[in-house]
């Protein structure tokens, strides 16, 4: 497998790739380099919709004038007990930033989140996070509030370290979900005030009407989606325990 740097070439053929709409792995494939490195290409410029090879180009050759290489997260499983690949590891941890990302989470925010998803314990501090990731605490303490206010983690007090603790657990999801559905259910209650106070019967007031029958439809169908599931889940641990 060829090593060294990209060339401009190969930044061009990442272009052509993305804008082909292949994966990061059938481009390292077309390539034959590792995909980690396409990762780490495509993220520091401008990622998947952004990436420009002359401007990649020009962004590495500035990097390189001034001898600062930017700083690059050590791979999580560089010594893994499980016997997984760095590599691969990696690549997951870049895919999955970027799907998050994409949903609407801030891509730091979605970086704390993957790192807390990848990580065996589900657990780490805000100093193993800013270690981790290499960004400042203040980015980290940014990224953890987001996601507590979402509630798609949780904060754990550690006694021994007098250190907070970020945890992400199997609830995650649901009590994220959840906040949707309440969120759901607040917009359908401010709409029908709307209604009230534009007039039912008017076209503005009918219209506010029609929002609110939708979120109220759809924040009812999601608790439900959830309970059932998580009525599920529980009976897949008894099953499985």
């Amino acid at each position: 497998m060829p090593g060294g740097r990209l060339t401009h070439q190969d930044r061009q053929s990442i272009a052509e790739g993305l804008a082909e709409g292949l994966t990061y792995t059938e481009i390292a494939g077309r390539l034959d380099r590792p995909i980690s490195t396409i990762t780490r290409e495509v993220a520091r410029n401008g990622g998947p919709g952004g990436y420009r090879a002359e401007q990649a180009q020009r962004a590495t050759q500035g990097r390189a004038r001034r001898r600062k290489p930017a700083p690059t997260p050590a791979p999580p499983t560089a010594t893994d007990a499980h016997g997984r690949d760095p590599e691969a590891v990696h690549a997951l941890e870049e895919q999955f930033t970027a799907m998050m990302a994409a949903t609407g989470l801030p891509r730091m925010t979605a970086r704390v989140l993957t790192c807390l998803y990848v990580t065996d314990s589900g657990s780490l501090t805000a100093a193993e996070l800013v270690q981790r990731l290499q960004v400042s605490p203040a980015s980290i303490s940014k990224a953890v509030g987001e996601l507590e206010q979402q509630e798609l983690i949780r904060r754990e007090r550690d006694p021994r370290r007098r250190r907070d603790r970020y945890v992400i657990d199997a609830d995650a999801w649901f009590r994220g979900w959840m906040a949707s559905a309440r969120q759901n259910a607040m917009l359908a209650d401010f709409t029908r005030q709307g209604a009230e106070v534009l007039g039912p019967s008017t076209p503005a007031g009918t219209r506010m009407q029609d929002i609110g029958h939708f979120f109220e439809h759809v924040g009812q169908a999601m608790i439900q989606a959830a309970e059932e599931w998580r009525q599920a889940h529980a009976a897949r641990r008894t099953t499985h325990g």
